[in-house]
């Protein structure tokens, strides 16, 4: 019979104040196969694992129970021990007496009883595990970064400064993401493509980056350590490798529409390339715009161009590429202004978003740094700023705070008071939240220096009258009514995920949160991983986030990726599902219930296999098989069925 051990943690007092420890703890001292049963305030201390390593060897222990929290928080940190004393690391077992018995209970009589029965359910476990390793497989140590924003080019530069090849996949003509829309950056107002630009070149010129610009990630297939990459190259209608990136075919273009780049504010041409610092920093075609492919009948950029580069009838292309780790850095895409209609939101003119606003204030942008009306080209001289705007709503918009609203709504008022000297800004706010380095004293010297006025206090509604906007709202300090009229208001919109988020992480087969986010493995733990092995998150993919953050994010995810490499073989679960080959049937639902393809049919013996790199042991298939020929590895129909007779033994006994 296995001797096994039981160690209760007291968890501070999250166990401790609500399940009797000690009593537990001397209650399965005579528990069948029970040999040693304790209890210490932290198990996962240094004192706490070398009392467990101790009992080991005094006890010749071959199995391990320790009843603490969730087996997501220390699961690894308790087999790594339990391997480091000599036991087989898969004989070692978590009871999650806190998430599941302590944190959601308080009479402690009645959970004690729910704590003693999910121990027991445990040893039984236990009791059935097999010894297991690892599985391990090759590793193919090339990179792929999906998104070409701050955080993605980061990530492609850490791991390829690290000696790894990369694919660095943009779906936008150009590299650069929301920054390079940026006016200055916070709290330093420095240039923000003094700080992006270099990076973009050092990207697409890096010798270990192949920059994929204008293109998208179609499917993933594979595992961790060997994934098989579908990239489509969309067509550009310029054939890249033999344009010198001139402009003329730009300049000669007769067509002039909104610029996705200016927010609308100014105009692109139909054979354009997005700005000017772009990279790569060559054009491409608006089929939907351009004369020449909707009717035939232009053609003026194919005679001026020396290179010959313009092609109408290109094509998409696709290409297959292997590689070890996925890292998604996506990005974010503003709240669409006119979901705020009780702000005026896509009708009233002169009420804009942010990034609006940031092309107003460039020196580059479509007014060259003047801060003018969109209406009609007026200088502004009272500007309102409303924080929140569809943020921190969980009735009408969004739910959550989306963190840089505050400062960027505070740096933009500085900006403008530094371009119109006798102009007035004025800040509506909820809360100031200037949680950064820096940030709580740029906040006060915009109030100090620049004479930005804040107004605690909603905005109720934005109405246009006689040429002007005007703001009604209450003041909450002073507890009245302010009606205020200015010439232009900017909204800090709330941030969302980037538009095909949702559809990519199908793809990618990733789990998203409530608010359409990326979710990661655990909050604390394992921030930078996603939910399937291999892919790791960076940026606002995963949640707002300012630009320090999201850079450290990105190199934090490019260190991983660098881990992940660093291993002569990768190695991976092996509580994976198996196949009873004298009881399958060869009937095939277990194959089209997998979500992770892990299983295929050996056409030869007429049976399901699995494929042990995919398979990450869910389960689905276990449910799903009609004939009990699918069990999983110390998960047997057998030891679900000890578990739950311990429970229900228990309960009569009660």
């Amino acid at each position: 019979m296995k001797r096994m051990g039981l160690f209760i943690c007291h968890c501070g007092t999250n166990i401790a104040d609500t399940v009797d420890v000690e009593k537990l703890a001397k209650k399965f001292e005579s528990y069948p196969g029970i040999v040693f049963s304790t209890n210490y305030k932290y198990m996962c201390s240094h004192p706490g694992q070398a009392l467990i390593a101790d009992a080991i060897k005094e006890h010749d222990l071959d199995g391990v129970i320790v009843a603490a929290c969730s087996p997501i928080l220390h699961e690894t940190t308790f087999r790594k021990l339990a391997r480091q004393s000599g036991i087989n690391p898969y004989q070692c077992e978590i009871a999650n007496i806190r998430e599941q018995c302590s944190w959601v209970h308080k009479d402690k009589e009645k959970a004690t009883a729910k704590a003693e029965k999910i121990i027991k359910s445990i040893i039984e476990k236990t009791r059935l595990n097999e010894d297991l390793k690892p599985i391990e497989v090759d590793v193919t140590r090339k990179a792929l970064v999906i998104g070409g924003g701050v955080a993605g080019i980061q990530a492609a530069l850490d791991i390829a400064d690290a000696g790894y090849p990369v694919l660095l996949v943009e779906k936008e003509p150009s590299i650069g993401g929301h920054m390079a829309q940026l006016s200055e950056t916070f709290p330093t107002l420095d240039c923000s493509q003094c700080i992006l630009t270099p990076k973009m070149v050092e990207a697409a010129t890096h010798p270990n980056i192949e920059l994929l610009a204008y293109s998208e990630v179609k499917s993933v297939d594979g595992y961790v350590g060997n994934f098989t990459v579908t990239i489509e190259e969309k067509a550009t209608g310029i054939d890249w490798d033999i344009c010198t990136g001139c402009g003329q075919c730009s300049e000669i273009c007769p067509i002039s529409v909104p610029s996705e780049f200016e927010k609308g504010l100014g105009n692109r041409p139909a054979i354009y390339t997005p700005f000017p610092q772009a990279v790569p920093n060559k054009p491409i075609i608006d089929s939907e715009n351009c004369l020449e492919m909707k009717t035939g009948a232009c053609g003026l950029c194919v005679r001026e161009c020396e290179a010959e580069a313009i092609n109408f009838n290109m094509e998409p292309t696709y290409r297959e590429e292997e590689v070890g780790a996925i890292v998604v850095a996506t990005g974010y895409e503003l709240y669409p202004i006119m979901n705020l209609g009780e702000y005026g939101g896509g009708e009233i003119e002169d009420v804009i978003d942010g990034l609006a606003f940031e092309r107003l204030l460039s020196s580059s942008g479509p007014t060259n740094g003047k801060i003018r009306r969109p209406s009609d080209g007026k200088l502004v001289k009272d500007i309102v700023f409303i924080q929140c705007a569809g943020s921190r709503d969980p009735e009408k918009h969004k739910p959550y705070c989306s963190r840089i609203c505050c400062m960027y709504s505070t740096k933009q008022a500085m900006l403008y008071k530094h371009s119109v000297h006798d102009g007035q800004p004025y800040i509506f706010y909820i809360d100031i939240r200037s949680g950064g380095k820096g940030y709580e004293e740029f906040v006060e010297r915009a109030q100090r220096e620049d004479k930005v006025i804040y107004i605690r206090g909603k905005v109720s509604k934005l109405y246009r009258e006689n040429g002007k906007v005007k703001i009604a709202g209450v003041d909450t300090i002073a507890n009245k009514p302010i009606e205020l009229e200015a010439d232009l208001v900017v909204l800090a919109m709330a941030m969302i995920p980037t538009t095909g988020t949702e559809k990519l992480a199908n793809v990618l087969k990733l789990q998203t949160d409530a608010n359409g986010f990326l979710q990661e493995t655990h909050p604390k733990l394992r921030p930078l991983e996603s939910t399937t092995a291999g892919f790791y998150l960076a940026g606002c993919s995963q949640s707002p986030k300012d630009i320090p953050d999201t850079v450290s994010q990105a190199s934090g995810a490019a260190a991983k990726v660098v881990g992940l490499f660093s291993g002569e073989y990768l190695q991976l679960e092996p509580t994976i599902a198996t196949v009873d080959e004298e009881l399958c049937s060869g009937c095939g639902i277990c194959i089209s219930v997998c979500p992770y393809s892990a299983r295929e049919m050996d056409i030869g013996k007429g049976i399901a296999k699995v494929n042990e790199a995919l398979c990450v042991g869910c389960g689905a298939c276990v449910v799903a098989c009609p004939s009990g020929a699918t069990d999983q590895k110390n998960l047997t129909d057998e030891q679900i069925s000890s578990m739950a007779k311990a429970i229900l033994k228990g309960e009569k006994e009660s």
